[in-house]
């Protein structure tokens, strides 16, 4: 039997599997995202819900209010399902909500593929938005609460992964379909959207509840249970078990029962809400909504030939990002350092963009310029701002108060989502302004207030287990600080010792025992 030290994620592989499952819950709303941003583009889908339009690069269009909600009414969708998260959490498990999310996703897309009617369209929109918010909300906690600290990151880069290569899965499906003339074109890749969630309702039987969130019931012996199959063989469980018990135990001692209002009462949940909330919304800072959700037409529009497939090609760039993330996540990513600077290239991108645009109109040379900065901004995106937006995110609530906290933080995050795809077609449409790429001004300012954000305001959680967190927060503890902080009220030694190490020389530790 292997210390935790001397462990590879090779004895952890049961916890791989269970949260391998719980991914496919991005990739449900990767596939989403990315299948209804082509459809926008298809010339079978605007003859039923859009108008002739001889003057744009593509012959038809899509009238600006109805491109807006076909868009925005998934996020409105996802913004209200996670911000209830907190309160259904508190009666329904995570695989439970997860089987819900199943659910109403495929009674969705059957009201989405049985209509003509642009009413029932946007329902559906909605309602596959409720889907997803659970999805996205439940799944992340799910694996922050079942996954080991030093393997959290990998999770949580894998969760990102998944939802751009749906994304690239969407996409690719639009492109193998876009030139068909009727409204098959549209429903053969409605119809892929069956698929996840039939698988995921049948794999969910196969794993464990989340073992924080059966503690947090009072049922500790299944929580166990539970850490009992998710942790190698011979792994002390009762340890992990009842450390998490003493944390809980420890926050309801500061208040007998757990309300919506308690994410605000209190200075240090307070503190905890606003980091989760705004770590989130960094997404949204960075205006890569826009770009996910629009990137076909905005091609289009911008007469970048073959856009279907210049859309596949950004997909894929993002992947590549994440993939090369994968590799430095855990032993070098620090949240802070990698957020500041993902978001500053973010925007000086957005900037570039926007002039080239502004200076040389709609030619041959801005459109190669376009996709090439495109396919930057969006590695960049996913390989250092999405991924490390939703881990500090949840990494960051007290136990107590996760499932509220991070609900909200996601709510917010969905409501910021639903915002850009809302107001996007303002800018891009010929129709309205016709900005185009120029939409890229407004973005470099917010980029930049996210990296001042980032810099003054959120901490470095890189490598600490739940319970440390949760000590260091209590501790009142600056931003600056907490990266070399020694954490000294908890006793889950072995793992600790080793994730800390493998950050610090021995010279480095003994300097911060010394400061503190």
């Amino acid at each position: 039997m292997p210390s935790p030290g001397e462990e590879t994620w090779k004895d952890h592989w049961k916890c791989f599997v269970a949260c391998g499952i719980i991914v496919l819950s991005p990739f449900q709303y990767g596939v989403d995202f990315g299948l209804i941003g082509g459809l926008q583009a298809m010339v079978g889908f605007l003859k039923i819900y859009g108008h002739p339009a001889p003057d744009t690069a593509i012959g038809w269009n899509l009238d600006t209010t109805r491109q807006q909600l076909i868009s925005s009414l998934m996020t409105l969708g996802a913004f209200i399902s996670s911000g209830t998260a907190g309160i259904v959490a508190t009666y329904v498990s995570r695989r439970q909500c997860l089987w819900a999310a199943c659910a109403l996703c495929c009674v969705s897309n059957v009201i989405m593929m049985a209509t003509e009617d642009i009413g029932a369209l946007y329902a559906g929109r909605f309602l596959i938005g409720l889907a997803n918010g659970y999805f996205m909300t439940f799944s992340q906690l799910y694996i922050q609460e079942s996954s080991p600290a030093r393997y959290r990151g990998w999770f949580l880069t894998a969760f990102q992964f998944f939802t751009s290569f749906g994304t690239l899965i969407g996409t690719i499906i639009d492109w193998a379909t876009a030139k068909r003339p009727d409204k098959s074109a549209y429903l053969i890749p409605l119809g892929m959207i069956y698929i996840i969630p039939v698988i995921m309702t049948v794999a969910l039987f196969f794993i464990p509840e989340s073992p924080r969130w059966l503690i947090l019931q009072g049922d500790y012996e299944k929580g166990v249970k539970a850490l009992r199959w998710l942790r190698p063989v011979g792994a002390d469980v009762d340890a992990e078990g009842a450390e998490i018990k003493a944390a809980i135990d420890r926050e309801k001692d500061l208040s007998s029962s757990i309300s919506v209002m308690d994410m605000f009462k209190n200075p240090i949940d307070r503190r905890r809400t606003g980091l989760a909330v705004g770590a989130v919304l960094l997404q949204a800072a960075s205006g890569s909504m826009f770009v996910i959700a629009y990137k076909a037409y905005f091609l289009a529009m911008s007469k970048v030939s073959d856009p279907f497939a210049m859309s596949n090609v950004l997909s894929a760039m993002g992947i590549l990002a994440i993939f090369f993330n994968s590799l430095i996540v855990v032993r070098w990513g620090r949240r802070r350092v990698v957020l500041t600077t993902g978001l500053a290239i973010c925007g000086i991108l957005q900037l570039i963009i926007a002039v080239v645009y502004h200076i040389l109109g709609a030619t041959n040379t801005t459109g190669i310029v376009l996709v090439a900065l495109t396919c930057v901004y969006m590695m960049t995106y996913n390989g250092m701002i999405s991924t490390y937006a939703w881990l500090a995110g949840g990494e960051i609530p007290s136990q107590r108060l996760r499932s509220y906290t991070f609900g909200l933080a996601a709510a917010v995050g969905f409501f910021g989502a639903w915002l850009t795809t809302f107001t996007a077609p303002y800018f891009i449409n010929p129709a309205s302004l016709a900005w185009g790429p120029k939409y890229g001004f407004i973005w470099f300012p917010s980029c930049i207030i996210g990296v001042l954000w980032v810099l003054f305001f959120l901490p470095e959680t890189k490598g600490r287990t739940l319970e440390e967190i949760d000590e260091m927060f209590e501790a009142k503890l600056p931003a600056r600080k907490f990266r070399h902080h020694i954490c000294v009220g908890h006793v889950n030694t072995a793992e600790k010792i080793d994730d800390r190490a493998s950050e610090k020389t021995p010279t480095e530790v003994q300097h911060a025992e010394v400061k503190d």
